[in-house]
């Protein structure tokens, strides 16, 4: 069916799998109407939508063959920590550091800004890119379909480290490690992977995620949790896997939905409303402090490094400009220069 627009951020649809309404917990057939909320990525019963019933209208009064009925109150929504866990924008934690590493950095002059050299320093660049890898696997994951559930920039440890994506949906529980390698070479046989020739942690550290995650979720559930860790390439220009790892699974941020979505079910609706319902709770990371990132602030030097890049690439189009006349001409004056040598 078409789906039929309720708000800006929520629309009428049938569901591909079961689910549970996030308000009155009433179980969701696969196939059933349902309105998701594209904003926290959960539905709820058709019954259940705000506004269908003015608050204002009193309840019919029973008749003397009824028995009266209180009337069923909505579950109340998640705790407030759980809400800003469940809520975090992606690449939190990201970019509060590079922010403060872009702090750092000297303003750029007038003739550099003029000339579009980047904003950004050596030191906060590494960060800015990770930042942009785990915005756009977010982007992907939004794609999976309402039955899914990702959760960002997920604290755990003592020492700032963050899971950069917890995902929960019927077919299992997913850590993933974004990596932005924009035009780079990734070479991936067993336990290595190498990009554009050099070693790099990353098959190690996915593993380090998701057997901490699920040890974590196995406490806070009280039952086993297995999670599968993902390494989702962004930019890469060439994956090239000789052996595949045997744990980490490794995808382009572009196969990464329907890869998920192609997961035989192994949760029900239950055990995935539990597993996202303890994945959003604070508590259950160790209640690390959330690093408080500006968006807006890394919006604007988005913005800035965006506008750099253009104005290089004008300035690069000036320069071929003015070297084609220069070329042009001393070809035209190439055989002449030739014959004169030879004739010598």
């Amino acid at each position: 069916m078409t789906d039929t627009p309720i708000a800006d951020n929520e629309r009428r649809m049938r569901l591909r799998y079961a689910g549970v309404c996030h308000l009155c917990a009433t179980p969701l057939a696969a196939g059933s109407e349902a309105i998701y909320e594209q904003g926290r990525r959960r539905v709820r019963c058709v019954s259940c939508v705000s506004g269908e019933v003015p608050a204002t209208v009193p309840p019919p009064a029973p008749t003397p063959t009824s028995v009266p009925v209180p009337d069923r109150e909505p579950t109340p929504p998640a705790r407030e920590a759980s809400d800003a866990l469940r809520l975090r924008p992606p690449g939190s934690a990201v970019i509060a550091e590079m922010l403060r590493e872009h702090a750092a950095t000297p303003p750029r002059t007038g003739v550099a800004r003029f000339f579009g050299a980047s904003p950004l320093g050596v030191e906060a660049r590494p960060w800015y890119m990770g930042a942009l890898g785990e915005l756009e696997i977010a982007r992907v994951l939004d794609q999976v379909g309402p039955e899914w559930h990702a959760i960002h920039a997920v604290p755990v440890g003592t020492k700032g480290s963050d899971i950069d994506h917890v995902v929960i949906g019927p077919g299992g529980v997913f850590t993933i490690n974004s990596k932005n390698h924009d035009g780079g070479k990734v070479w991936v046989a067993g336990k290595a992977l190498l990009v554009n020739g050099q070693r790099t942690k990353h098959l190690r550290n996915a593993e380090h995620e998701a057997d901490r995650a699920a040890k974590l979720l196995t406490l806070a559930v009280g039952a086993p949790v297995s999670v599968t860790p993902i390494v989702a390439v962004v930019g890469a220009k060439d994956i090239t896997v000789r052996e595949r790892p045997d744990r980490v699974i490794i995808l382009r941020a572009s196969q990464l939905a329907r890869w998920l979505r192609r997961r035989p079910q192994t949760l029900d609706a239950s055990q995935v409303a539990q597993l996202v319902d303890r994945a959003s709770d604070l508590a259950t990371w160790g209640n690390q402090p959330l690093p408080v990132a500006d968006l807006s602030a890394f919006d604007k030097l988005r913005a800035d490094v965006v506008s750099a890049h253009r104005r290089r690439l004008a300035w690069a189009v000036v320069g071929l400009a003015a070297l084609f006349p220069a070329a042009y001409a001393f070809l035209a004056v190439l055989p002449g220069l030739v014959s004169a040598f030879i004739t010598r």
